[in-house]
């Protein structure tokens, strides 16, 4: 009897243990993560809801992905809150159970790295991002997305996903223009693409799969955020041709849809910043004000599009700005 009486006692330890490991010490969220599998490839991503951030969505907008190496694992992305990184990390020790080596930021806004949090606490793995990523945290004054604030409004927006509890991971290591993980089988380049959506983008390539994650560069039908001074439609173009130059195979975009169709992809961002800047290009040359611009342009093409009802108009008025600014410098002397 005594035996047996241990042996129950091993097994609901075991047991208890087993449930700390998957039970979630966040908020739990109701709508599961899916996560898909580049076909014939060791790389996995999750596909978020294209619109905004908010409850009927628990915050889950945005893309990220892993890659599983014959000597660990990286991870692009962490998503939006702490729920959401638990989810992926627990999505991720269904596939492997390699160790989690690099968690690798597209660039430092929220609806990307709230879920660090759920590594930081829950993994050894590094935090990988471009140097201008702390400008996030260590200055409120930059010109790019406030953390106290944006952290702010999340905790309204997305309660109790994002609540009293949640912080802010700075990373562990950050680069300037270029980065190579060479784990196992598998090379990743890191490229600075910035400052472009903000001012610290960056993309990931996958090699030998031609696979990359884009970040927001690329945000495949769904309306991108453009409105901060941070924001450069110039170089964004710029870093859109540099990735149609990695003429990957398979991309994983920051928002929106994956394809194997990159150029398609690459093409929907590009043609959108374009068209508002050939729009807002003639109202700026004919002195036009911006509201009577905006309200003359036609926005058929992309009205019923996820995100253009919050982003629209602001990133028309921001990339006016931006136009507005360049032509007062070239007619300086």
């Amino acid at each position: 009897m005594k035996r047996i009486l241990i042996a129950a006692l091993f097994a609901t330890c075991a047991a208890v243990a087993a449930g700390a490991q998957t039970v979630s010490p966040y908020p739990p969220l109701t709508i599961p993560l899916r996560i898909d599998q580049v076909p014939g490839k060791p790389v996995w991503y999750s596909t978020g809801n294209p619109g905004i951030p908010g409850k009927d969505n628990e915050g889950n907008t945005s893309n990220a992905g892993f890659v599983v190496t014959s000597d660990g694992v990286v991870v692009f992305d962490a998503l939006g809150t702490p729920s959401l990184g638990w989810a992926l990390l627990q999505e991720i020790r269904k596939v492997s159970d390699k160790k989690i080596r690099y968690v690798v930021l597209s660039h430092y806004h929220a609806d990307h790295i709230y879920g660090l949090q759920a590594f930081r606490d829950h993994s050894d793995a590094l935090v990988v991002a471009q140097e201008r990523s702390g400008e996030y945290k260590d200055n409120e004054e930059t010109a790019d997305e406030k953390a106290n604030q944006r952290l702010e409004q999340r905790r309204g927006a997305l309660f109790p996903w994002v609540d009293a509890n949640t912080r802010v991971v700075p990373p562990d290591i950050t680069f300037s223009e270029r980065m190579t993980i060479a784990l196992g089988d598998r090379r990743l380049t890191l490229l600075y693409a910035g400052p472009a959506h903000s001012s610290s983008d960056i993309m990931m390539m996958v090699e030998p799969d031609g696979v990359l994650f884009a970040g927001d560069i690329v945000q495949n039908g769904r309306i991108p955020f453009m409105n901060s001074d941070d924001v450069s439609t110039t170089q964004w173009l710029r870093a859109l041709d540099e990735v149609a130059k990695l003429d990957p195979k398979f991309i994983v975009p920051g928002h929106g849809r994956t394809s194997t169709e990159a150029r398609q992809a690459i093409a929907f961002t590009r043609d959108y910043i374009q068209y508002l800047r050939d729009r807002m290009t003639a109202a700026v040359q004919n002195w036009t004000d911006f509201d009577v611009a905006y309200a003359q342009a036609d926005w058929s093409k992309y009205r019923d599009m996820p995100a253009f009802a919050s982003n629209n108009r602001g990133n028309a008025y921001r990339i006016y700005l931006e136009l507005e600014q360049s032509q007062f410098k070239a007619d300086k002397p």
